[in-house]
């Protein structure tokens, strides 16, 4: 089975113009054609924390559905998508097992979204995540979302993506998702105009072959966030 995953911090949906425009965001979602895409920063941050790209546009312009994460404060932000700004988006057809919020030690707003999919007879383990800019912070971070998928009981693959703010190339919190954990480097995705660092990078379990890998750099993705979409083609066995 093929699986195409993405991610995509969207900085609220705010580009480089400074103009707020969910539809370009959704244009460069719609160029990427990933099966899964991890966004961050995909809601306002405050009162209702509004989700960036509304429902509506979601259901009726796009292949995708949001993951409804279920955690515990849906009466307030009836508006909003995902969690703490970390969003999953699914496309038709595949099924959705289970979701839910995964809490990250943190003094400032941060979290994660897991989502369990059935791609063909595989199950998929997808994590969404936006990491703190404390190093110190990020690898307890990485620490609590591993914690959190070995935990399951019924086995399957995991894949792992987001904003981790970590601009070693190797080492940093990246040395803490350990063997037989793979982080992947599609390339330079910030910032968007001269991507210099690596910040946006996707984790895949054992046994997950990775057939293509890179940073989506077209007209529109350069000037929609400040971040560039980063994106892997999967094959699971």
């Amino acid at each position: 089975m093929k699986l195409k995953v993405a991610s995509y911090n969207i900085h609220k949906g705010v580009g480089l113009d400074r103009r707020r425009d969910p539809d370009r965001i959704l244009t460069v979602l719609r160029e990427v054609d990933a099966d899964v895409v991890a966004l961050q920063e995909a809601d306002r941050r405050f009162g209702l924390r509004e989700a960036v790209i509304p429902r509506a546009m979601l259901d009726d312009h796009s292949p995708w559905m949001a993951v409804e994460p279920g955690h515990y404060d849906r009466a307030r932000t009836a508006s909003s998508m995902g969690w703490h700004g970390n969003a999953l988006l699914v496309r038709r057809g595949i099924e959705v097992v289970d979701a839910c919020a995964v809490p990250l030690p943190t003094l400032e707003p941060r979290g994660a979204v897991c989502a369990t999919l059935r791609v063909g007879d595989a199950l998929v383990r997808v994590i969404g995540m936006h990491l703190d800019l404390s190093g110190l912070r990020r690898r307890q971070q990485v620490a609590a979302v591993c914690g959190h998928l070995s935990a399951y009981d019924a086995p399957g693959h995991a894949v792992m993506m987001g904003d981790l703010n970590e601009w070693s190339p190797t080492g940093g919190a990246l040395a803490a998702f350990a063997s037989p954990l793979r982080v992947l480097a599609p390339g330079r995705s910030f910032p968007a105009r001269r991507p210099l660092a690596q910040l946006d990078r996707i984790v895949v379990s054992e046994g997950v072959e990775v057939e293509a890998t890179g940073v989506h750099h077209s007209p529109l993705a350069a000037v929609g966030s400040d971040h560039l979409p980063v994106w892997a083609t999967l094959l699971l066995p």
